[in-house]
């Protein structure tokens, strides 16, 4: 009979063969690019102190726990168990089961309420979007603006027997969809997603427009769905100049020249799905998270933060040949904890 034999040489410790996989290697370049102290900055006023009960769980922990969901797509009683499953997740947050428990879903989720109710995944996106420009990848005068379809649960086999009524549905082609939708504004030269907005999935695109602009714009991009809205983009942005798509297809004729532009325009256009893409593909959010539109909208501006800083990952790391002591290596438990 076959038997399992567990020997100290077995522990990560005592290991003499192995080498870094994907998930380790892509935690040690985010954790050089991810503009640590102005987060924690951010978000101290508004944390717990310590005080004659229980002790808070270091903010440190916290905010990187809370960037582990997001990248990971992971719920937060999934991420109390990733803890205790993965020792590249806790050496990355800076849990130390030896020292103290991993952080429980509940202290988990009551971290996500403080940002909420503080409104910090929209600051979160600012904070990161100054700490770009600061390293040179400026906001320039172009946006181009799109919207993405996020799914949300249409069963009704929950505690109140209904669908979410924040979400509603929408037809695309021939396919209905269910859930929320994304607006983003997008820089055209550096894709450095600045604005962005959370609705149902039954609000057109072109209502959000507006919110989407800074108001320093010279040339707006979007597809079909934001044309004819030249008077809304002058209102928000006076100096624009309106390069979304037009109609080119008509009942006796298709014009040529309109389309020809159109597929000029969309050269331009096509950067904006490179954020969707990162949103959906690399960090898996397919699917809202939670109900109602307020939750969804700050969890998207903080993703989106983190979307903008794993775009310019290789122009903020450490150049390759220069040594760094601090390159690929993480900040010990104690001063994750610490850390203002």
């Amino acid at each position: 009979m076959a038997r399992f034999q567990q020997t100290l040489a077995s522990q990560a410790s005592f290991e003499k063969h192995g080498r870094k996989s994907k998930r380790e290697l892509f935690l040690d370049q985010m954790n050089q690019v991810v503009p640590w102290p102005e987060l924690l900055a951010l978000v101290e006023p508004f944390y717990p102190k310590a005080g004659n009960g229980r002790q808070p769980v270091g903010l440190g922990i916290m905010l990187r726990t809370y960037f582990l969901q997001q990248w990971f797509s992971l719920s937060d009683p999934g991420m109390e168990e990733a803890f205790y499953e993965s020792p590249v997740l806790r050496r990355f947050a800076g849990v130390d089961l030896g020292v103290a428990a991993a952080p429980d879903e509940t202290t988990i989720l009551r971290f996500r309420h403080l940002l909420e109710q503080h409104d910090l995944g929209g600051e979160m996106l600012m904070t990161v979007n100054r700490y770009l420009e600061s390293k040179g990848i400026r906001i320039s005068t172009g946006t181009i603006v799109d919207a993405t379809i996020i799914a949300a649960p249409s069963s009704t086999k929950n505690s109140k027997k209904e669908r979410d009524p924040a979400m509603h549905q929408t037809k695309k082609g021939n396919q209905w969809y269910f859930g929320a939708k994304a607006h983003i504004g997008v820089d055209s030269k550096e894709t450095v997603v600045h604005s962005v907005a959370t609705t149902a999935a039954s609000v057109a695109d072109a209502y959000m427009l507006p919110d989407l602009l800074h108001g320093g714009e010279k040339k707006v991009w979007g597809d079909a769905g934001y044309q004819g809205q030249t008077e809304a983009i002058h209102e928000a942005a006076p100096q624009a100049q309106d390069m979304t798509s037009r109609r080119t297809k008509f009942k006796n004729y298709v014009d040529e020249e309109g389309k020809r532009k159109n597929t000029t325009k969309a050269r331009v256009r096509s950067k904006v799905e490179w954020p969707f893409r990162i949103l959906k593909r690399i960090f898996g959010f397919t699917k809202v998270r939670y109900r109602g539109i307020w939750k969804n909208h700050q969890w998207l501006c903080a993703a989106f933060a983190l979307v903008n800083l794993y775009q310019h990952r290789d122009r903020l790391a450490p150049q390759k040949g220069v040594v760094s002591l601090e390159a690929g290596k993480w900040p010990p438990r104690e001063q994750i904890n610490h850390i203002k």
